[in-house]
C-alpha cells in the first residue's frame, strides 16, 4: 500500500480517468459542480477514481477518490447557504467495489457484515472506531440549504481522517466563515474544492486509510457585490486556506498561533490567495496545479 507521497498526489488533481460503468469513472455527468465544467488541473496518474457522488438518483457533489489510500483527495460542491446538520446515517460507494452495481450511494447496514470488495475498496465505519481520529467532511453538510445536499455528505469518499481539535474547532470555523462571506457578499454560483494533503512519508490509521498532515481549502465567487468593504476586496472573487492536521508539524506551511487557547493550539488554519494555496501545492508535490479554470477570472 505505500506509496511516495508525490506518487499519492500527483492524482490529486487529475481529472481524466479510465471508463468503468455507470458513476463511478467520470466527472462528465456531474460537471456542473466545477467552476466552468472544468475539474482541477494537474498531473494524470494511476489508482485514482472520479466519483459523481449520487443520492436519491441525483448529483449532489464530485469526489477525486484514491483506492489505495482508501481516502477522497478532493471534494468538489457548490456552497448554496446552510441548514441544520442531518442524523449521521453513513454510506458507502457499491461501484468502487463492483463496477456495475447501483450508482447510489448505500447506507451501512445496521446488522451483518459488509461483503469483503467494498471493505477491501474503500473506508468502512470499523476503519474510524476506536481510532484516534474524528470523520473529517470536505464538502461540509452545513454548506447547503437542501436536506438532501446535505445527507448526501455523509458517504465515507468524501471523509478524510481528522483530528477533533481541528474539525470541530479552527476548521470548523474556517468553513462557518465562508459560508457566511459566501451568503452575504456572493451574488451567484459558489464553487468549492476541498482536499487533503498527506505526509511526506505516509502515515496510516489502522494500516488501511491514509491520514493528512493537512486540509486545504479554495472558493471561486465569480460573481459578487460591487463596493464591497474595504478589509473584504481580497477575498474576492477567490480565496483559500491551509489547516494543521498534526500539532507537531513544522510551521513552514502554517505557523502556529501560541496565544491561541491549549485545547485548539497547533490546528491553526492559515488564509491565503488561491495563488499561494497553488504555489503551496506545487512546492510540496512538485507539479503545476490549477484548481480553477483562468483562476476564477
Amino acid at each position: 500500500m505505500s506509496m511516495s507521497h508525490r506518487g499519492y498526489l500527483t492524482l490529486l488533481l487529475a481529472s481524466v480517468a479510465a471508463l468503468v460503468w455507470g458513476e463511478v469513472g467520470e466527472f462528465t455527468p456531474c460537471l456542473r459542480f466545477f467552476y466552468m465544467e472544468t475539474p482541477p488541473k494537474g498531473v494524470q496518474g494511476v489508482g485514482h477514481q472520479p466519483i459523481c457522488q449520487r443520492y436519491k438518483n441525483q448529483y449532489h457533489f464530485a469526489s477525486m477518490y484514491h483506492r489505495p489510500s482508501r481516502a477522497p483527495l478532493y471534494s468538489a460542491y457548490m456552497l448554496t447557504g446552510g441548514g441544520k446538520r442531518p442524523k449521521n446515517k453513513w454510506m458507502y460507494e457499491p461501484q468502487l467495489a463492483f463496477s456495475r452495481a447501483s450508482p447510489e450511494m448505500h447506507h451501512f447496514p445496521k446488522h451483518g457484515s459488509l461483503d469483503q470488495n467494498v471493505v477491501d475498496s474503500q473506508a468502512v465505519l470499523q476503519d474510524y472506531t476506536n481510532s484516534s481520529y474524528t470523520r473529517g467532511h470536505l464538502n461540509p453538510s452545513l454548506h447547503h440549504q437542501n436536506e438532501d445536499d446535505r445527507r448526501a455528505t455523509f458517504t465515507l469518499t468524501n471523509v478524510v481522517p481528522q483530528q477533533a481539535a481541528s474539525n470541530s474547532g479552527p476548521w470548523a470555523q474556517l468553513e462557518a466563515e465562508v459560508r457566511a462571506r459566501m451568503s452575504n457578499f456572493c451574488t451567484g454560483p459558489v464553487y468549492v474544492v476541498t482536499g487533503a494533503l498527506p505526509y511526506l512519508s505516509e502515515r496510516w490509521m489502522g494500516n488501511r486509510v491514509a491520514v493528512p498532515e493537512y486540509l486545504w481549502s479554495a472558493y471561486c465567487c465569480p460573481s459578487y457585490k460591487p463596493n464591497l468593504p474595504a478589509p473584504l476586496r481580497s477575498y474576492f472573487p477567490s480565496y483559500a486556506a491551509v489547516g494543521r492536521n498534526d500539532r507537531q508539524s513544522g510551521e513552514e506551511i502554517v505557523p502556529v498561533d501560541p496565544k491561541a487557547k491549549a485545547s485548539v493550539r497547533g490546528y491553526d488554519v492559515r488564509r491565503m490567495p488561491l495563488k499561494t494555496v497553488e504555489t503551496i501545492l506545487e512546492q510540496r508535490l512538485g507539479f503545476y496545479i490549477s484548481l480553477f479554470n483562468n483562476r476564477c477570472v
